[in-house]
């Protein structure tokens, strides 16, 4: 499966579901959080399977965890993750598929900082602050990483089953879950491998996220699970 959460993404979700490549994913999971657009009528005219709406604006880490949940429920063994806001390639699926197909990796994060992957259009602001974050990864979880924010990645759904990775926490409906999932599939000593994908910058409204707000989001699960201040 590929889940897509989406949150205003009218005029760009119905080109994301368009280009999944239908022979690496049966089926394409949109999560619409709440949008004010037609986002989940797009998403349906451009052919996803599942169509889930939240009543209420939620975040992109519930988002997630409501495609990834109903992934589970229908027996899906892998799913990936693409941003609703056409940033990612999705051609690029099997450079994330493939390792997981083939039993080599439990997760597959995509890099755009590896040879092979691009980042078109990013602004210097973006350019550094995705550079430093992959340090900060390795210094709080030992663990070299080249990418630690990119959301597109790959894994075996099986990985929600350990205790030790617990999405359902409310702390992680924003961009805390990304982090977390990653930082605890380390922990935990799952095989974790990188690729490189393409991050597509396309100006003004790329992404959602403010920088200092929504900064200490996607910090907050390096300090609290480094320091034992959350599980």
């Amino acid at each position: 499966a590929v889940v897509v959460p989406a949150w205003n993404e009218a005029g760009k979700i119905g080109e994301v579901v368009r280009k999944v490549p239908r022979r690496f994913a049966a089926t394409v999971i949109v999560v619409d959080d709440c949008s004010g657009d037609d986002t989940a009528g797009e998403a349906r005219a451009a052919g996803a399977e599942v169509v889930i709406r939240h009543e209420i604006n939620q975040g992109v880490g519930a988002g997630i965890r409501t495609g990834l949940l109903e992934a589970k429920r229908r027996g899906i063994e892998f799913a990936a993750i693409l941003s609703g806001d056409d940033q990612h390639e999705p051609d690029q699926l099997p450079r994330i598929l493939v390792p997981l197909f083939a039993g080599e990796a439990d997760l597959v994060q995509g890099s755009r900082w590896l040879p092979g992957g691009a980042t078109p259009g990013i602004p210097p602001t973006r350019r550094w602050l995705t550079q430093i974050y992959p340090r900060l990864f390795q210094l709080a979880s030992g663990f070299p990483i080249t990418d630690g924010t990119n959301g597109m990645r790959a894994f075996r759904l099986a990985l929600l089953d350990d205790p030790r990775i617990q999405l359902s926490q409310s702390w992680l409906d924003r961009y805390e879950l990304e982090p977390y999932l990653l930082f605890q599939a380390i922990r935990s000593r799952y095989r974790i491998r990188e690729a490189p994908v393409t991050v597509r910058y396309h100006g003004r409204g790329t992404t959602k996220m403010r920088l200092f707000q929504d900064g200490w989001r996607i910090l907050r699960p390096l300090v609290f699970l480094r320091f034992g201040l959350r599980h």
